[in-house]
């Protein structure tokens, strides 16, 4: 498989919308009811606010190509675009998406590499991230790479009000 990297710009805008909404419909739809779904799409995925997000010099969005196939992608943030902690030796992994089509095939682990060699280079001493309590397969994958539970949040989708725990990892060189 060819992979290739590349931060996404202002013209991948309706890529990057399209894709996020996709991907976060495939994951969670079945979890959700559909007012809940679609109300929280049209909020986290809408065009202006995704904007806003690309042109925030304090957000990095990098896109994940798989045999020139767009397979996911990465968020990450410093102070102050971050949702939460707002701490100078953090970065916020917000997220990290793989297409269902790929997942299995070690791309989220090249995410996850890609996001913990951005934050040492940026002389992060630890990375935090949110996730849903009930998302197993994620929380699997966040601890096998490292992250422990520090607190939780609320997340809000539509009207259910839900707990994310907050996970950190630490990066001692």
């Amino acid at each position: 498989m060819n992979l290739t990297f590349r931060p996404c710009t202002m013209s991948d805008l309706e890529t990057l919308r399209d894709f996020s909404r996709t991907n976060f419909y495939e994951t969670f739809a079945h979890l959700n009811t559909p007012e809940n779904m679609e109300a929280y799409l049209n909020e986290a995925f809408d065009t202006e606010k995704l904007r806003g997000e690309l042109s925030n010099p304090a957000s990095f969005f990098y896109f994940l190509y798989a045999d020139d196939i767009l397979a996911g992608y990465l968020k990450v943030n410093e102070v102050p675009a971050q949702s939460d902690l707002q701490d100078e030796r953090s970065l916020e992994l917000e997220r990290i998406y793989i297409s269902k089509n790929v997942q299995g095939a070690g791309l989220g682990q090249y995410l996850m590499d890609q996001a913990v060699r951005f934050a040492v280079q940026r002389e992060k001493e630890y990375l935090w991230l949110g996730v849903w309590e009930k998302n197993e397969k994620a929380l699997g994958f966040y601890r096998k790479n490292g992250f422990y539970e520090i607190g939780t949040h609320t997340f809000v989708m539509g009207d259910d009000a839900q707990t994310d725990y907050i996970m950190r990892k630490d990066l001692n060189a």
